[in-house]
């Protein structure tokens, strides 16, 4: 069976900013999650993930995309990923989840 966005989604909880105590999905760091097959592979596929950070000065960046990058390619059924850090639109605290508004004591 295919990978779904789901999977993805599910496989990156486990992904950390190391400064905030938050998973990236439930801060709103992941914007979109695309699939193509792979090539020569019909049994797998490759995935993009188009993700931001809290801010543009991250000094984590690299290691975060590393990870998200690691995370995924370790999913059965997955090649490769690729992972783009966008700034636009910026992030906001308004893409907390409910549970991340609620871990940082927000709400």
């Amino acid at each position: 069976m295919p990978v779904t966005e789901q999977d993805v989604l599910s496989a990156l909880r486990g992904c950390y900013d190391p400064e905030i105590p938050v998973n990236i999905v439930d801060l709103g760091l992941i914007y979109g999650v695309k699939f193509a097959p792979a090539e020569g592979d019909a049994d797998k596929q490759d995935v993009a993930v188009e993700m931001t950070l809290t801010a543009q000065g991250c000094p984590e960046h690299v290691n975060i995309s590393a990870q998200v990058k690691s995370r995924l390619e370790q999913l059965p059924g997955i090649r490769n990923a690729n992972v783009h850090v966008v700034w636009t639109p910026a992030w906001t605290p308004e893409r907390l989840s409910p549970e991340a508004r609620k871990q940082l004591g927000i709400d």
